[in-house]
């Protein structure tokens, strides 16, 4: 394993020169104890996290004791005017409405594109042209035109997704087996029907992977939007705990909003594998 550099154990022997005897925890110790512990964990069995041992202060570093019980508070007493939950609700419910936009807008568009070479053209330069702007980029110009209400941050996640889910839309057009195509109209089938029993299936494979992509895309959008401009959303409670340097908090939002994405991705998956059960079967 890799060793610590000496100026570690040079700036603990400074730290601990500041201390009282009371005070000092033998900085120095502990940090051999924690290089000697990542060389041979085996010797060090009780040896505890170093911000738990307060190696690093838990001013800078809270301790997993302390980020639990700031989330405890969190959901009794709430912060900033809401509880936990209006918190939650709040910052989800700004997600959905964007995500819901920037599908029901750009799955249409994508398929379009899949479909007619006449509408690739005319999509085509828009999408490669707006696709590689970061949101976060226009979060100043949202605020301007939209100011710092709903529409803004809705508006802004809008902008998040649409172009992920036209790619997703268009590839998934795209990759359609022609076979099947021409099975289908060798059968008899009107254009509608290619389009809705073999165009589509085939393409909703693609389109969810892209709609899981856009959920994570757009709570980092969400969460730097609410940074910015907001009075409620998990996103202003790390902004205002920052503030105050109360990193319980902020890494108690922070561990929600983790819990939140990954609910929502297994919510996708079994969503995926209940309507999409031909996936990887041909």
């Amino acid at each position: 394993m890799w060793g610590l550099p000496d100026e570690w154990y040079d700036y603990a022997d400074e730290v601990r020169a500041g201390l009282s005897e009371d005070e000092s925890y033998g900085q120095r110790d502990l940090l051999r104890d924690c290089d000697n512990a990542a060389d041979d964990p085996s010797e060090f069995p009780g040896l505890p996290p170093c911000s738990y041992t307060q190696w690093l202060s838990e001013a800078t570093l809270p301790s997993p004791v302390q980020v639990a019980e700031a989330t405890w508070d969190f959901a009794r007493n709430g912060y900033s005017g809401f509880t936990v939950w209006q918190h939650l609700w709040l910052s989800f419910s700004r997600l959905a409405k964007g995500l819901f936009w920037g599908v029901a807008i750009g799955v249409p568009i994508g398929l379009a594109m899949g479909l007619s070479s006449r509408w690739r053209g005319i999509f085509d330069p828009v999408v490669e042209l707006l696709r590689p702007i970061p949101p976060l980029a226009l979060i100043p110009l949202f605020i301007v035109w939209f100011g710092i209400g709903e529409e803004g941050k809705v508006n802004l996640l809008l902008f998040a997704a649409i172009w992920i889910m036209v790619i997703a839309a268009r590839s998934g057009v795209l990759a359609v087996n022609t076979t099947k195509v021409h099975a289908a109209y060798s059968l008899g089938a009107s254009k509608a029907q290619v389009l809705r029993h073999v165009i589509l299936p085939n393409a909703l494979p693609e389109i969810f992977t892209g709609l899981r992509v856009a959920i994570g895309v757009c709570w980092g959008t969400l969460v730097a939007a609410e940074l910015l401009g907001a009075s409620s959303g998990l996103g202003f409670t790390i902004f205002k705990a920052r503030q105050f340097f109360l990193l319980d908090l902020m890494l108690s939002a922070v561990m929600l909003i983790s819990i939140l994405g990954v609910t929502m991705d297994v919510a996708m998956r079994m969503a995926e594998k209940r309507l999409i059960p031909w996936r990887g079967k041909g």
